[in-house]
């Protein structure tokens, strides 16, 4: 390859006089250049004329051709220690003024969107969409919940040295690859061959506004579907908690379906993006039978890892209320769920500071309501209601137990589990509980009690599992 062959191949793609491209770029891919990486930075110039500008990122060990530019004796190098461009040419001052001063590292009013602003190009020689930056000024734009802030020191172009942070950081794994396809069907990026290099040439607004557009209907766009990418798995959890943190509800999931050990259950709440858990078996034994010492090692274990107790719970009316009570207590945990017919434990739990919820297991609506509301007459107390044990108590949950019960009234929890007439445990909405109905009518009464998955109830699968099911009916309803 030599300068007059390259120069030829990028105006064949349609670059010209005047145009201000942002390079991407790896040298090895043109195969051997008379002249080396200067030639090739120099066809670039030549096409772009003295009225256009050549930009590379220079934020790290990038290639040869960034390095070139960079040490150009008329390279201006936009102030900002994340996400540094080195520009060249008739546009490089405004590009790259003041880019510490944006609130992103990549997004609004950086050299990334002012190009896009600019009706400017990205160019990728001989590299794919992974080696995108623009693409970080996406998610930046999108405010994707699983970006992060990222602090810098640095000295500003006056000579003040200042700490400051950028918001919506990008982090580990991304599949930027995987968008190549939207780009290519939607006819807007020309690919072309120079020398043994792959070049894709777009517009940097079109790029942007492509990557918006799917961006707002997913925000787990660029990230991978591999359930062995920790990264991916950790993002897509961040993107579920922050849809849940939009809900009127909060989430919770029962211990038991969470995993059989403490850390087990901190690894899959994580990875389902849960915060919450409640607290009804570990290791196969009921928390409310734990000794003081075995249960608050267990819920510090949890804490320290940022998931918080939503409840203590028991299919069981306990022998010594008394105690029950100062083992929830000991462990700092502030709710207990007892099972309907338990008043005396409900009694004593509401006296020494614990809100206090019963759960149906076995009862009609109407039974369960009569014993609620007569408990509310002596302390404060509300409904765990789970409709798999009122449709296995022969009732439609949603179609008669909910209204026969006026459970709208008392409802502080409704269990996220599903059976069928004969008591059978089944997927949600795959049985007679009505879930996804009752789902729906609380979130239109911008209910601010707990959902729990798997509570009260079994599950016929993970907690993965029961997440995407859960997940499954939010989208369809």
């Amino acid at each position: 390859m030599n300068k007059a062959e390259i120069v030829a191949g990028l105006r064949g793609m349609g670059l010209g006089i005047g145009d201000k491209v942002l390079l991407h770029s790896s040298l090895i891919s043109l195969g051997k250049v008379d002249g080396g990486p200067e030639a090739v930075i120099d066809a670039f110039l030549e096409v772009l004329g003295k009225e256009g500008t050549l930009l590379v990122p220079v934020f790290g060990a990038l290639g040869i051709l960034t390095d070139t530019l960079k040490n150009r004796p008329d390279a201006v190098i936009s102030p900002c220690p994340k996400g540094t461009l080195a520009a060249v040419g008739a546009d490089a001052e405004a590009i790259c003024k003041d880019h510490w001063k944006a609130a992103t590292a990549h997004g609004a009013d950086t050299p990334f969107t002012r190009l896009a602003d600019m009706d400017g190009y990205i160019c990728l020689l001989g590299v794919d969409q992974d080696r995108n930056t623009s693409l970080h000024g996406v998610e930046a734009l999108l405010e994707l919940p699983y970006l992060s802030d990222t602090v810098g020191t640095f000295t500003t172009p006056e000579g003040e040295t200042i700490t400051k942070t950028w918001k919506y950081y990008p982090g580990p794994h991304r599949d930027f690859i995987g968008l190549d396809r939207y780009y290519r069907e939607a006819g807007v990026m020309k690919i072309a061959r120079i020398g043994n290099a792959q070049v894709r040439l777009i517009k940097s607004k079109d790029l942007f506004d492509i990557g918006m557009m799917i961006g707002s209907e997913d925000p787990a766009f660029v990230l991978c579907d591999n359930p062995a990418c920790a990264d991916c798995v950790r993002q897509r959890a961040a993107i579920f908690a922050d849809r849940m943190d939009k809900e009127s509800f909060k989430l919770t999931a029962s211990a038991k379906l969470a995993g059989r050990y403490v850390p087990e259950m901190v690894e899959n709440l994580k990875r389902a993006g849960i915060k919450f858990i409640e607290l009804d078996y570990i290791q196969g034994k009921s928390c409310a039978s734990m000794s003081e010492e075995k249960l608050q090692r267990a819920v510090a274990e949890l804490r320290e890892e940022g998931i918080e107790i939503s409840a203590l719970s028991t299919l069981v009316a306990p022998n010594d209320a008394e105690k029950l009570v100062n083992l929830v207590k000991s462990a700092g945990i502030t709710r207990l769920i007892l099972p309907v017919g338990a008043e005396a434990a409900g009694e004593c739990a509401a006296a020494a500071g614990l809100e206090v919820a019963f759960r149906n297991i076995n009862h009609t609506a109407l039974n369960c309501a009569a014993f609620i509301n007569n408990c509310r007459e002596k302390f404060a107390a509300s409904a765990c209601f789970n409709p798999a044990a009122f449709a296995k108590a022969g009732e439609m949950p949603f179609l008669y137990s909910y209204k026969a019960g006026r459970f709208i009234k008392t409802a502080g929890q409704l269990d996220i589990v599903d059976s069928t007439w004969d008591g059978a445990a089944q997927e949600l909405a795959c049985g007679n509980g009505e879930v996804k109905e009752m789902m729906s009518i609380l979130r239109c009464h911008n209910f601010s009690g707990y959902f729990c998955i798997g509570g009260g109830y079994d599950y016929p699968g993970t907690l993965e599992e029961a997440v995407e099911d859960f997940v499954y009916l939010l989208d369809n309803m």
